[in-house]
């Protein structure tokens, strides 16, 4: 027979354990396995909880690794179209913007589950180089700026991208010069010009839109450096016409 304290304890503590499941917060008190079976609950182990968890994360790894191939080859061409604008291949270098418009449509289609993935470092330096070479083309082909909405850039890629494309009108202009084409030279200045003095005219969005002040630091440089060198070679040119007159004049004396 059992004696009386064990009687009293077990009576105690089954009444303790009851009036506490009662009153206190039932996730304190959650069933057992055998309880949660009984009452037809539905057991998924820990085990369980955690491949799913697996299965998920290693999906998006892969379509990280997708969109990081992706946008690798995006920049890669867009860089490729900016060489072949200096080249002069400029229908090539619409082909080859078309290529990298499609990429940005499958990142469209491999981000869909996973939105979170399109804002990264990586495809916002494509949409960049995306924008600069869009940018460049347009202003060399057709002597026109494109908008963002018709690349279908986001609006501070795009922006950032124009900004970059200061560097390569400063190419043109030297192109320009080497081939002494002066006034060919001062317009691609000039549009150098007109971009920065547009975006450090921007307001409020030229100290919100990240990295921007740095770039139009940047750009102010090159603007001029790009303007000492159309100024020196105008002068070299004016010196030049001034001694051919001077030599004609003589030669007519004699």
């Amino acid at each position: 027979m059992p004696s009386l304290i064990k009687i009293v304890f077990f009576t105690s503590r089954n009444h303790l354990i009851n009036h506490r499941k009662k009153y206190l917060k039932p996730y304190l008190f959650r069933p057992s396995t055998e309880e949660w079976n009984i009452h037809g609950g539905k057991n998924t182990s820990l085990e369980e909880y955690l491949k799913k968890i697996q299965e998920e994360v290693k999906q998006r790894e892969e379509v990280r690794q997708k969109i990081q191939t992706t946008m690798r080859s995006a920049t890669r061409l867009s860089k490729m179209a900016i060489l072949k604008v200096h080249q002069g291949k400029l229908e090539e270098a619409k082909s080859t913007l078309k290529n990298v418009s499609n990429l940005f449509s499958d990142l469209s289609e491999l981000a869909k589950d996973n939105a979170e993935l399109v804002y990264s470092g990586i495809v916002d330096a494509a949409y960049q180089e995306y924008a600069e070479a869009c940018v460049l083309l347009q202003l060399v082909d057709e002597d026109r700026f494109v908008s963002f909405e018709e690349i279908g850039a986001p609006m501070f890629s795009f922006v950032l991208g124009l900004a970059d494309a200061i560097g390569e009108l400063r190419r043109k202009a030297l192109d320009s010069l080497r081939e002494r084409n002066v006034p060919r030279a001062e317009k691609y200045l000039n549009l150098m010009d007109q971009i920065y003095i547009d975006l450090t005219g921007m307001g409020d969005a030229y100290f919100l839109i990240r990295g921007l002040r740095r770039k139009c630091d940047i750009a102010r440089r090159i603007i001029e450096a790009t303007r000492g060198d159309v100024s020196a070679e105008v002068s070299k040119k004016s010196l030049e016409s001034s001694i051919e007159k001077f030599r004609k004049e003589l030669e007519e004396r004699r």
